[in-house]
């Protein structure tokens, strides 16, 4: 517990100090920060990487629910790096994008339209360039939106405050516009293949200090969150060769559906389709607590979503999740792959 308290004061100090405009805070010190850059230098020698353009999956997804309801389909948009984009992959149904489409439009019986705007190799500082494309879709505002981001951040050691403060404002130019938003939080670095030790502690520590402040940002401006660094790290330690692509660094199409599936609940739960009830159930380690003391639980567990309860308080939710469908879009949607 005090180590949970520690780890909660530091993500709440980056998030004050995004919310009032501070600059960075230095979250290692020198000589670590010194270390990493030379382990960062090795490890470029045998992580890979990939220039490969992700396959587009715009379009809409179950449409045969279209033929049995005058309700008009839902629309997800989707933001972020290139997870969100689905590098890695080469076919469009395998993106976590054309997969939450698929899942959203299986448990509502509603088609649904899908427009990714994610650009591999994006920070935090994109995300107000990607929320202008978003929002000025020919087709309406989204009724909901993901955002995967984060991963960049770490890597090209941007300051924390300044990246929860581009996330956060994200966030509210959504909900403002009418949005309800679900963010994955930053993935655990610390799980790439190549990469070893002091390196990987390194990486690990960051990735969950970021996504611990990322989600006291993004829960203090009406969004939801889901970790994905806990939920991806075992997983992928444990099975680097089904999880992660031929790059070494993108997930698989199976990595990709893993996270989809953590997602999914949250998504569903944001629009009021989820059969679950808005309470925690303590028997499944849920409950009612502080915002940043929520934020570090759930970036030490993967699959966790927190959002906002009341005042300073979040609700920390385990969702069961669901199998996913085939992402089967439909004739006339551009997707290709």
């Amino acid at each position: 517990m005090p180590m949970t308290m520690s780890r909660a004061r530091v993500a709440r100090r980056i998030a004050t100090a995004a919310a009032v405009g501070g600059g960075g805070i230095g979250l290692l010190g020198v000589a670590a920060v010194g270390l990493l850059l030379t382990e960062v230098q090795l490890a470029r020698r045998t992580v890979g990487g990939s220039n490969d353009i992700p396959p587009c999956a715009d379009g809409r997804y179950g449409a045969a629910f279209g033929h049995r309801t005058d309700r008009p389909p839902l629309r997800l948009g989707f933001l972020g790096d290139s997870t969100a984009a689905g590098q890695g992959v080469h076919r469009a149904s395998q993106t976590p994008g054309a997969l939450l489409a698929s899942g959203l439009a299986a448990v509502s019986e509603l088609p649904v339209d899908l427009h990714n705007v994610a650009l591999p190799g994006a920070q935090s500082d994109d995300l107000a360039r990607q929320v202008e494309l978003v929002l000025a879709d020919d087709t309406g505002i989204p009724d909901i939106c993901v955002i995967m981001i984060g991963a960049n951040d770490v890597t090209h050691r941007l300051p924390p405050a300044q990246c929860v403060r581009h996330l956060s404002e994200a966030v509210r130019r959504l909900r403002t516009a009418g949005c309800a938003v679900v963010v994955g939080t930053c993935p655990d670095l610390g799980t790439i293949e190549p990469v070893y030790q002091p390196l990987r502690w390194v990486a690990r520590r960051l990735s969950r200090q970021l996504a611990a402040a990322q989600t006291i940002g993004v829960v203090e401006n009406g969004g939801r969150t889901v970790s994905l660094g806990d939920l991806l790290g075992p997983e992928f330690e444990a099975r680097p060769r089904e999880l992660f692509g031929p790059d070494n660094y993108h997930p698989s199409a199976e990595g990709y559906a893993t996270a989809a599936m953590a997602v999914l609940p949250t998504l569903c739960a944001a629009l009021g389709l989820w059969p679950e009830e808005e309470r925690p159930e303590p028997a499944r380690g849920e409950g009612i607590l502080p915002v940043a003391q929520a934020a570090v639980e759930a970036a030490a567990e993967g699959g966790t979503e927190v959002t906002a309860s009341r005042a300073r308080w979040a609700l920390l939710k385990h969702r069961r999740r669901r199998q996913l469908p085939a992402a089967e879009p439909t004739d006339s949607s551009s997707v290709t792959g």
